[in-house]
């Protein structure tokens, strides 16, 4: 079986092959298709059907549950992927890796459902082939995270329901086309149909989720909805081959991110981020494919969403511009094979988290950098399943055991699984005295990623955004100064000293009491950034750590950081006495105004009640208050965030607090 190589012949044929292919090109472009028949080989077209929500649960795949014809009969004239990763659990911030070939937390869009504008110089793959003569269409999701500096959304020739690759001018004019089905979302897992292929009763169940019949129902719903989009694939293939254009076009075949299931979608583990990956390259295209290239084989060289965008330009004969993050792993330029895949999560709809995640062959490494929070908790789209309900009732009754546990319960600051005895990834391997050179050699991968990209992340949301004179849309002046993307503002070291940054927040996350003297001198720092990190390494050590410092936490609630203040108010209702939670309640009443503070500052607030839980109690009232009912107002963006932490939403209240409140313009 063929497997990825690294060798020097290797690399010097494929250098030969990047001139032959860039004289090919330059011929064909400047010569009216007046070469050799040797050289007169058109581009080639390249069709994309990508789908959502699963991990490699076919039958192509060796998953004897699936039921997966069309995509079996594919595989055997692909190459398989065995280790393909999406970057992020969730769909928006996976698509803007692929749009840009970079990693989001390096333009600030690394949270889901979020929007920044890209710097001048940095144009999306599509731009990119349309310059190069391709047209360019999408049916029919976006959701990326970023717009174009110059707000020209006409990324694509066509982006709708109705794109077709059909609609290009002529029949000589080379495409790029995407097709996306939804048939597999993760909320197909709440549909109640016959289930004709897949029983209940035999569903393959992680040893982590209860065996319970919701939780098979819903296993088997999801294999179920993998059929129905197996099918739309076979009609698509049939198209193609309809349309006489089979021999003339590359396939990719492709999941936006790891599994839909509760505890599998928004989790940066390898099940929340490994993706099936096929790609089929016609034979007279063999010679810009990869070396180990070879139909109904697989490879198990590791490629991930940043590598797409690369690749993609590669096997038209472009070179990826410098600032993209990925590597080609096929065409001219074709890359060496990459050693490690990186993974993250940043805030999740309405919910905040900070996870960064790095993978080899064998190992996954995971960063939680607030160890506080908890992997189990209910978001809007959350509650519609039925699993994460039984889930955590037979969690409060008692009725569970490890590993069926540990969503509930805080995470650690460290995880390390192997993925060979463990797929799973239930046994935390960062104490094993075996594993300690893995683990080191891991961490120092994970910390050069983070300060080679200048991980936004270690800014709060707020924080960011104001840093970058609140360029969160593409609204490139504000109040008479230039305002700059967050790209660019993450490049200027005085504007964000990443390194001070980053060193506190690893401390901050390290749980290691060793660091309190330096957090609470932290509580004090000019840069507000260090100030956060402090106060949340504070809460995350608990009450101990806030009888150490408890009266500069009651200075931090009055920080010129928005940021700072809702750390200090969560520790002051939290750990303070009587008087100390009364002001701390208040001042998140205050905070969790968009109208005054602005919506990310909002979100930070709400969850910090969330967190709270009955503490929050009295001031439900005040908060529901704060929304003031304006029929003119729109229900979007960060502001619909905003209302689904509110009280009440969970449990049914969704339309009564579907309030109208003033749009934040920046919040967009």
């Amino acid at each position: 079986m063929p497997t990825y190589k690294s060798n020097v012949k290797g690399v010097m044929g494929r250098s030969v092959i990047a001139v032959l292919v860039i004289i090919m090109f330059i011929l064909m472009r400047f010569n009216n298709g007046s070469t050799s028949d040797a050289l007169a080989m058109p581009p080639p077209n390249i069709l994309w059907l990508t789908v959502e929500d699963i991990n490699p649960n076919l039958g192509a795949y060796g998953d004897t549950y699936a039921h997966t014809p069309n995509i079996d009969e594919f595989s055997r004239i692909s190459l398989r992927y065995d280790v393909a990763w999406s970057t992020a659990p969730v769909c928006s911030p996976a698509r803007t890796t692929i749009i840009t070939g970079m990693y989001p937390p390096a333009l600030g869009g690394h949270n889901h459902r979020s929007e920044v504008g890209l710097p001048e110089q940095i144009k999306m793959y599509p731009q990119l082939l349309r310059e190069h003569g391709y047209y360019v269409t999408n049916n029919a999701k976006e959701d990326y995270n970023v717009v174009p500096f110059d707000n020209n959304r006409e990324i694509w020739h066509e982006s709708s329901s109705q794109a077709h690759y059909r609609n290009r001018p002529d029949d000589q004019t080379p495409f790029f086309a995407i097709f996306n089905s939804h048939l597999s979302h993760g909320s197909r897992i709440r549909d109640r149909t016959v289930l004709p292929y897949h029983d209940p009763e035999k569903a393959p169940l992680p040893s982590f989720h209860p065996d319970t019949p919701e939780v098979r129902r819903e296993w088997a719903q999801y294999y179920h909805s993998i059929t129905n989009m197996d099918r739309w694939f076979g009609e698509k293939i049939r198209e193609l081959e309809r349309e006489g254009l089979m021999e003339n076009t590359i396939i990719f075949f492709y999941s936006d991110h790891g599994g839909g299931m509760n505890s599998y979608k928004q989790i940066s583990y390898n099940r929340g981020l490994h993706v099936p990956l096929l790609v089929h390259i016609p034979e007279k295209y063999r010679h810009i494919a990869s070396e180990e290239y070879e139909p109904g084989e697989f490879t198990r060289r590791p490629v991930e969403f940043a590598d797409l965008a690369p690749t993609l330009l590669s096997l038209i004969g472009v070179k990826p511009p410098e600032w993209m993050h990925g590597k080609a792993f096929m065409g001219p330029y074709e890359e060496e094979p990459r050693q490690y895949l990186f993974g993250f999560r940043g805030r999740m709809d309405e919910r905040q988290d900070m996870v960064r995640s790095v993978r080899d062959d064998r190992y996954i490494y995971v960063r939680n950098y607030m160890p506080h929070l908890k992997h189990g908790y209910f978001s809007r789209y959350g509650r519609a399943f039925e699993t994460p309900k039984v889930w955590r009732e037979l969690y409060h009754t008692g009725e569970l055991i490890p590993p069926q546990t540990y969503v509930w319960e805080p995470k650690p600051a460290e995880e390390l699984y192997d993925l060979v005895s463990d797929p799973q990834e239930v046994h935390n391997l960062v104490d094993s005295p075996y594993h300690q050179d893995v683990l080191d050699r891991m961490r120092s991968v994970h910390r050069r990623h983070m300060l080679d990209t200048r991980d936004a992340q270690f800014l709060p949301e707020s924080e960011m955004h104001r840093r970058a004179k609140n360029s969160s849309a593409p609204i490139w002046e504000l109040n008479g100064e230039e305002a700059t993307s967050i790209y660019e503002m993450l490049r200027d070291t005085e504007r964000y000293p990443m390194e001070r940054i980053f060193a506190v927040a690893e401390l901050a996350a390290s749980r290691s009491f060793h660091a309190l003297p330096m957090l609470k001198a932290g509580l004090k720092d000019p840069d507000p950034a260090i100030r956060y990190w402090s106060a949340l390494g504070i809460l995350i050590r608990g009450e101990r750590a806030f009888d150490a410092t408890e009266s500069q936490i009651r200075r931090s609630l009055e920080d010129d950081s928005p940021a700072v203040q809702v750390v200090a108010a969560e520790i002051l209702a939290t750990f303070g006495d009587s008087d100390d939670r009364q002001p701390a309640l208040q001042r998140l009443v205050e905070l969790a105004r968009p109208d005054q503070k602005g919506a990310y500052v909002a979100i930070e607030a709400l969850n910090a009640v969330e967190n709270l839980g009955d503490i929050a109690k009295p001031i439900e009232s005040d908060l529901l208050a704060n929304e003031e009912e304006d029929p003119l107002a729109p229900w979007r963006g960060a502001n619909e965030f905003v209302i689904r932490l509110l009280p009440g939403f969970e449990h049914g209240g969704e339309e009564a607090l579907r309030r109208n409140i003033r749009q934040d313009p920046l919040a967009r």
